[in-house]
């Protein structure tokens, strides 16, 4: 923006119970409008009449304040005061536009059979009064009544739907944002703390052994263990980042990504794993959401082999093609990465939705030289979107 420019102010449509008064009063306006002929001009009618009839105007005009609290019965009560109005008064203004208001309302809000009761009771009425011998009202007009009727009841069901289908996805999108947090507490929190476990397990078995040669490696261990707990203070302080105050602005990109794979295989060694890396393919730069997924899944993998496998050796393979990204991790452990007599875990699962989510595919089992093989395949539509961050 230029030094000195004044930004452009847009009006925001009232809402809340102001919405309801604008709603009233905007209805009152064209009604007392067309329904002035009755205070000037020639009389016709008595100025009892010309009371009763304003009255029964004002009554109807101001009850639409209460339409979208009380839909129904403010309709039903529009209807009675307009059908009065049309007995008494003898000059016939529109308030029929307030009723038409209200039984849009009606079936906006979901009354879809009070709204038909409504309308077929006002249709009847006028029917009715075309046979008593109002020469006001033919059977042409409530032929077009009933189809402005039905065509209001239609418009107002549509908006209704359009509505309900509008909060649907808000929810989903919702719940799909909870699903994606989830995933990411859990490897964060599994992954972190399974290699404290895991580095603290060996130093005391280390110091138990031999006291005095076990000291370096438990002062190792604990500078490891240090190092794996300010990361997971840091990715956790970024994955809750979502979770901030909406005038706050949120993350957007994604915490953690195979830029960082050196630090993951790294602390996987830290943890007596022998972790060898290998990349292949092109070397174009990944989506975020592509970058995040993969590492994940490589995560999760270094996580189950620490704690289930009894691996020594891991290796990790990554191949990048123009379409996809292939991530396997294989072990030579002692079978599926399940601890004995203990029941799978989400983390298979939770790998395996995040391939799902990005339109790829995971498969875990057992391979065939023996150990355990995790194999991520995840499309890659758009490889240099922005943001997007290409493999160290």
């Amino acid at each position: 923006m230029a030094l000195g420019a004044v930004p452009r102010l847009r009006p925001r449509p009232p809402r809340g119970r102001a919405a309801d008064a604008a709603l009233a009063c905007g209805v009152f306006v064209p009604v007392a409008v067309g329904s002035l002929r009755s205070l000037i001009g020639e009389r016709e009618e008595s100025w009892s009449a010309t009371v009763l009839g304003w009255t029964l105007i004002i009554a109807a005009c101001a009850a639409l304040y209460l339409c979208r609290r009380r839909p129904v019965a403010v309709a039903a009560f529009v209807l009675a005061a307009t059908a009065a109005y049309y007995l008494v008064s003898v000059y016939d203004g529109p308030l029929m536009v307030a009723f038409v208001v209200a039984l849009y309302v009606v079936a906006a809000r979901g009354h879809l059979q009070a709204a038909i009761a409504l309308a077929a009771l006002t249709v009847i009425a006028t029917g009715i009064g075309t046979l008593a011998g109002n020469h006001d009202v033919n059977g042409v007009a409530v032929f077009m009544l009933t189809g402005w009727l039905v065509g209001v009841v239609a418009l107002g069901w549509v908006r209704h739907n359009r509505l309900a289908l509008a909060r649907e996805a808000e929810e989903r999108a919702a719940t799909e944002e909870r699903l994606r947090i989830a995933r990411e507490l859990h490897d964060v929190v599994g992954h972190h703390l399974s290699l404290i476990n895991v580095q603290s397990a060996a130093a005391l078995r280390r110091l138990r052994k031999n006291p005095a040669q076990g000291a370096q490696s438990a002062q190792d261990a604990l500078g490891a263990i240090k190092d794996s707990s300010r990361d997971a203070l840091r990715e956790l302080r970024a994955t809750l980042g979502v979770l901030r105050q909406v005038d706050e602005r949120a993350p957007v990109t994604p915490t953690a990504g195979l830029d960082r794979l050196g630090e993951l295989v790294a602390s996987a060694r830290l943890a007596g794993l022998d972790v060898r890396v290998r990349f292949s393919g092109e070397r174009e730069q990944l989506p975020t959401e592509v970058d995040l997924a993969a590492y994940r899944i490589v995560q999760e993998s270094l996580t189950n082999v620490s704690r289930h496998a009894h691996a020594t050796v891991v290796t990790v393979a990554i191949h990048r093609e123009s379409r996809q990204v292939t991530v396997e991790v294989t072990d030579n452990g002692q079978g599926p990465a399940v601890a004995n007599g203990a029941a799978p875990g989400n983390g298979i699962r939770g790998m395996r939705e995040r391939a799902h989510a990005l339109g790829g595919e995971l498969t875990a089992g057992p391979g065939p030289d023996g150990g355990f093989t995790v194999r991520g395949r995840i499309p890659c539509p758009n490889p240099s979107a922005n943001g997007a961050r290409s493999p160290s």
